[in-house]
């Protein structure tokens, strides 16, 4: 959530802070009111090397506890680089065993490598290259407006050796790319927009894009969700690709005035949907919802169902990315990922993993007003 963002968002409560108190405020729970960002002209593929410093706990308050909602805390890394392209992480994809990445950042950069692991945790980065993300004639995007990419979906393949969607804000679109070893491809098409895409802020536009997996009817279809555009009644908008050129619209209930800022696709075809809240008066929230495959068709009203609920008492920050993959065990491993706004004095690059048992989401759990704050 940027700076305007975050005021049209509050439009209408009064504000008594002074403005460098609100920024600091803002800045330090996890709001972006980031620092400049990279520029990616003459920005070539290149290695970088990120450090990582464990996080022991998910809630600092409550060391030992592992069990959050649903949710079963695996371990987290706070990362850094020296790399001046390091950071603004909106979107990333794990492969099926959960260690090659890849990775998008609302600057235009794109980032792979591997997530190492010590003990089942996650302990470090490895082999990690960036890049910028280019146009269909192989130019870098460089200009703000077309350069803020918020979401990542995997078509095909894995997230090294596939086919992926990236998803835009500002200039609002969706446009493949192939991945390879060198990297991310130039841009290859677009997909055909919803009529109405038109009516989305220019900084709340397809926050989190995921192509649906499973053998279920929705099989291999887009999904994108707008951060901003609402309905009537406050709910999102979403649409569901039925053809190439056929996207069709359903909304998801937000009790609790959030935003989503990703959605993953789950192997049974349900999704998960990330979302976060700032607010003056309680800082930085974040909550992972789920919606089941049957749940998902045009047209539909969708009350997901909230695994788990955080605030700034856990280790969270602004969390945009998330990715699923399968355990060792049957399990589903949930990892997750801020953008730091290229704003590291009042920001941090966290990238957090959880378990969820099949089991804990086979059946509709009552809605998202079962955990309202």
């Amino acid at each position: 959530m940027k700076s305007a963002s975050f005021f049209s968002r509050h439009r209408g409560r009064r504000l008594r802070f002074p403005a460098a108190l609100l920024v600091v405020l803002a800045a330090g729970a996890g709001v972006a009111f980031g620092g400049g960002k990279p520029s990616t002209d003459g920005l070539t593929v290149e290695q970088i090397k990120v450090d990582a410093a464990p996080l022991t706990a998910f809630d600092p308050t409550k060391p030992a506890e592992t069990r959050f909602g649903k949710l079963t805390w695996k371990g987290g890394l706070v990362l850094t680089s020296t790399s001046p392209y390091f950071g603004g992480w909106s979107g990333i994809r794990l492969d099926g065993e959960g260690r090659n990445f890849l990775a998008v950042s609302d600057a235009g950069i794109w980032m792979t490598g591997a997530l190492d692991y010590s003990d089942g945790a996650p302990a470090g980065i490895s082999d990690a290259s960036v890049g910028a993300i280019q146009s269909k004639d192989g130019d870098a995007l460089s200009r703000g407006k077309d350069r803020d990419a918020e979401g990542l979906a995997l078509i095909s393949g894995t997230p090294r050796d596939g086919s992926v969607y990236i998803s835009f804000e500002r200039k609002h679109r969706i446009s493949r790319y192939d991945v390879g070893p060198d990297g991310l491809s130039p841009a290859r098409g677009k997909v055909v927009l919803p009529e109405d895409a038109k009516d989305m802020p220019g900084n709340g536009g397809f926050e989190g894009i995921a192509v649906i997996r499973g053998d279920g009817p929705n099989s291999g279809k887009l999904v994108a969700f707008s951060e901003e555009l609402r309905d009537s009644d406050g709910n999102y908008t979403a649409w569901i690709w039925e053809a190439d050129d056929k996207p069709l619209r359903f909304h998801m209930t937000n009790d609790g005035d959030y935003a989503v800022t990703d959605v993953a696709p789950l192997p049974d075809g349900g999704l998960l949907v990330l979302e976060r809240r700032f607010r003056l008066s309680e800082g930085v929230r974040m909550r992972l919802r789920h919606i089941h495959a049957e749940q998902l068709k045009p047209g539909a009203i969708i009350d997901a169902d909230i695994l788990v609920a955080a605030d700034g008492r856990s280790n969270i920050d602004n969390i945009e990315g998330l990715s699923v993959n399968a355990g060792p065990d049957g399990e589903l491993i949930v990892t997750m990922i801020s953008d730091n706004n290229y704003n590291p004095a009042f920001q941090r690059t966290l990238l957090l993993q959880f378990s969820l048992k099949a089991a804990d989401i086979a059946s509709v759990a009552g809605g998202s007003k079962n955990d309202q704050p």
